[in-house]
């Protein structure tokens, strides 16, 4: 099946799993409350419908446009701009006729059901896959900078460790990029001096500028032989498969970064390079360097149990019992929510330049593998759950954020906002909300046809 088109497959089962499970976090305190839900939709119904049935007071259906879906609830102006309905005599089964904390709970049901999906989904994989990640101050001999020009606007050599960011240490290897990229302070081991560097304000636009320069941190690769090329100029020089190198003209050579810029010194010369071999016997060999730098091998990509086997880093893996995987699935929604703050705070900041990266519907579905994964996919929909918690939550009217804010300054004031009030302050989320939705869109189709 095309990548693509998993992708999507993917992208609409989260997608439409989200959606309910949000819009029944409203439906089922309105039910509670005695409050009547006029319509229960996935995705949204503009002229007409794909499926619905009506049971009871409420229209169950199936809108052809999938932007998201919604109830229906009976005396709230809400998506569906239903204000002649506001001009009669509230009824005891309306929202507006209920205390302003029914309200209040029946606003945030979807929020808190968005983000106890997403703990409950960390807490099913906790138990299920368990945890496997690069121990960060396992990793022996530091990062390597593959663009030396990123390393640098980040004060950033290969060899260094990266230990913390803001003062938080880091854990994982695989926790570094983002910590950065949310960041403002990093610290570093420098052969056992700890230095402190100030991450550039802009630093997320330098990597949206030529987003392959993300790629840019990496663990150092041991230069072992994986090939002799047959037309090589060092063809019999005495080099086999396996080989590590240990030292170019008595200067360290271990890792391939250490080799290039050696063999960079001796280009159109000869060298002296001291291997060893599988069974850890070395010997010298004398090989010849082209005008390039080159000298006619390949190295060899090692699995991660080789890495380990050479100490390069060593792989933790963690098994999780039900019970202890409630606490690691509690404290990873927290991270996560932690984390997407982080990155809105920089993409709001315009200095960050950190709004180029903002995506829509294309963007988050390249979120998905696009060969079939499970643990991938309910990773990637836990990730959007708390992302549609956080942004539903943002004080904008339209969104339940926006509602709740007003709800908050009824309880506080004693003052409940005019339906009039409320309904421009409708428009007005709509209006915002569609710029962002354009926005959005519309950087994922510069992305893709433009840059």
């Amino acid at each position: 099946m095309n990548p693509i088109i998993i992708q999507a497959i993917q992208f609409f089962m989260s997608l439409s799993l989200l959606i309910i499970l949000h819009e029944l976090g409203h439906f089922i305190p309105a039910k509670i409350f005695k409050t009547r839900v006029e319509k229960f939709y996935l995705f949204f119904d503009v002229k007409f419908s794909l499926f619905k049935k009506k049971i009871g007071d409420t229209v169950y259906g199936i809108g052809w446009l999938p932007l998201g879906g919604y109830v229906k609830i009976s005396g709230m102006i809400d998506e569906s701009m239903d204000v002649e309905a506001m001009k009669e005599e509230p009824k005891p089964w309306e929202f507006r006729s209920k205390p302003a904390w029914q309200r209040l709970i029946i606003m945030t049901g979807g929020v808190l059901v968005n983000f106890i999906l997403a703990v409950v989904i960390y807490i099913g994989m906790a138990y299920s896959y368990g945890e496997q990640f690069i121990a960060n101050e396992s990793v022996k001999d530091g990062v390597y900078v593959a663009y030396p020009e990123i390393g640098d606007q980040l004060g950033i050599q290969t060899g260094d460790k990266i230990i913390a960011v803001d003062g938080e240490p880091i854990e994982r290897f695989s926790q570094i990029f983002m910590e950065i990229v949310n960041g403002n302070e990093i610290t570093i081991d420098r052969d056992g001096q700890l230095i402190t560097q100030e991450i550039p304000v802009d630093f997320i636009s330098t990597l949206l500028e030529d987003q392959e320069k993300a790629r840019f941190l990496s663990f150092r690769q041991p230069f072992v032989i994986g090939e002799v090329a047959s037309d090589s100029a060092n063809a019999s020089a005495g080099l086999e498969a396996g080989d590590q190198f240990i030292s170019i003209n008595g200067q360290p050579s271990y890792y391939v970064d250490q080799a290039k810029e050696l063999l960079d010194q001796n280009k159109g010369g000869q060298i002296t390079a001291l291997v060893e071999d599988q069974n850890g016997a070395r010997r010298n060999v004398t090989l010849s360097v082209n005008d390039e730098g080159k000298i006619g091998i390949a190295f060899k990509l090692l699995t991660m149990e080789e890495y380990q086997e050479r100490g390069i880093f060593e792989v933790e893996t963690k098994k999780y019992s039900l019970v202890e995987s409630i606490p690691v699935g509690i404290d990873k929604g927290v991270s996560t929510l932690s984390g997407y703050v982080k990155q809105v705070k920089k993409i709001v900041n315009p200095e960050t330049g950190a709004y180029k990266g903002v995506g829509g519907f294309a963007a988050i579905g390249g979120l998905f593998p696009d060969t079939w994964n499970w643990e991938a996919f309910w990773g990637t929909t836990a990730l959007i759950s708390i992302i549609l918690a956080f942004m539903n939550i943002l004080p904008i009217p339209a969104l339940d954020g926006g509602h709740v804010m007003f709800l908050l300054y009824e309880m506080i004031s004693g003052r409940k906002p005019s339906d009039k009030f409320l309904e421009y302050a409708q428009l007005v989320g709509f209006v915002l909300l569609l710029g962002l939705l354009v926005f959005a869109n519309g950087n994922d189709l510069y992305k893709l046809f433009v840059k």
